[in-house]
């Protein structure tokens, strides 16, 4: 039967195991801002990341009480909540983590990668707003023909 099986990756284990393994990794990678762990795993946890800084972002009550839920740990949502409100992911509107791979581990060759918070500002954002005004093509065109 399919019962309370309908979202998410397995990760080898069984769904408690799994939900455990996740809420631990999520508060070790906001607690520390960067965690090695495998590939599977970080791919596993960056939605439930990106979900807590999006409540963070927010910051009412509602938002923390659910990063609690998702975290089980207040001191750290607590910390990520005074980033939030100190504005560091601000101008970002996702993609706050980033994953780099590192090689194959020894024992079993599994893909072993490092995730960490992404703190930089968006690049090229400004730029693309401060577009003055652009001439239109046929005016442009016409003028050409006008000074021949």
């Amino acid at each position: 039967m399919r019962h309370n099986k309908k979202r998410g990756m397995k990760l080898g284990t069984d769904a408690s195991h799994t939900k455990a393994m996740k809420r631990s990794l999520v508060a070790s990678l906001l607690a520390n801002d960067r965690i090695k762990t495998l590939d599977v795993r970080a791919k596993a946890i960056r939605p439930d990341v990106d979900k807590v800084i999006t409540w963070a972002k927010k910051g009412d009550l509602h938002s923390r009480r659910l990063a609690i839920a998702k975290v089980g740990d207040k001191e750290i949502v607590r910390e990520v909540f005074e980033k939030a409100a100190q504005g560091m992911w601000a101008d970002r509107n996702g993609g706050y983590t980033r994953i780099m791979k590192l090689g194959p581990r020894k024992g079993d060759a599994a893909e072993v990668v490092i995730i960490e918070l992404v703190t930089e500002p968006v690049k090229g954002a400004k730029a693309e707003t401060t577009v003055t005004k652009v001439e239109p093509v046929e005016e442009a065109a016409a003028e050409e023909t006008t000074e021949e």
